[in-house]
């Protein structure tokens, strides 16, 4: 997993971040992490840092002045690690609902099949979560068919926030204009990789509930998915959407 950069954004996960630092830093040799943390109050950064002199070199700190979002917060680090020449870029949470056995799982998947995009998908063979109630399990599933009949995407799982990215693709695109912050950001990357008609495959993963820290799903985050979803396809139908 030569030149692989893992992409974390926290907000108060003191409570995961350190387990997640070393789930993945002590299994993978060859990976580096940057976690882009929003200045979280609850000293994830200082555990972060703390962190560090165990993997010098490979763990990396971008602290940002206030919470901005999850959008935001990756793209920082995407303009990082193209800035750095890595090749593949993952995304991935720190409350280990991604789980880190994963990483080569997806990163095998782009290398095999010259992918530009790779989703751990949830979606793809039935319905992969735990810990969920039927209640989310369904919001979710659903918000992930009604983007696809929206967009006309060949994706099972749309608002999956699993992925690795060949650099390549990630150069093509603008990253200036990505304009969600919420977890429409997810659906955003995939649709303009799918408008550059990117090579997009989806490869089953198991999803599981933080089970430490707090969610930070809201009804804000929801209604911005559900009504810009509609404006993005309505510009790139006019040919007014920015890639």
């Amino acid at each position: 997993m030569h030149k692989t950069l893992v992409i974390i954004p926290t907000y108060n996960e003191s409570e995961n971040i350190t387990l997640m630092i070393d789930a993945v830093l002590g299994r993978y040799q060859h990976i580096h992490l940057l976690v882009v943390d929003d200045n979280s109050p609850d000293g994830t950064s200082t555990l972060v840092i703390e962190r560090q002199q165990e993997y010098t070199g490979r763990l990396f700190l971008e602290t940002r002045l206030k919470k901005q979002g999850l959008g935001t917060a990756y793209i920082h680090g995407f303009k990082w690690a193209l800035e750095r020449s890595y090749e593949y870029i993952f995304e991935m949470d720190a409350d280990f609902s991604h789980n880190p056995a994963d990483i080569p799982v997806l990163y095998q998947a782009c290398v095999d099949n010259h992918a530009d995009l790779v989703i751990g998908s949830r979606y793809v063979k039935g319905v992969n979560v735990v810990n969920w109630p039927m209640s989310r399990v369904l919001l979710s599933y659903i918000a992930s068919k009604y983007v696809r009949l929206i967009t006309r995407m060949d994706i099972h799982d749309t608002t999956a926030g699993f992925k690795c990215y060949r650099s390549s693709l990630l150069r093509q695109l603008n990253l200036d204009n990505i304009k969600f912050i919420g977890y429409a950001f997810q659906i955003e990357m995939k649709f303009k990789a799918y408008l550059l008609k990117a090579k997009i495959i989806e490869v089953p993963v198991i999803f599981t509930d933080r089970s430490r820290g707090q969610s930070k799903m809201s009804s804000g985050i929801i209604n911005e998915a559900a009504i810009g979803i509609l404006q993005m396809k309505m510009k790139s139908l006019l040919g007014k959407l920015e890639l």
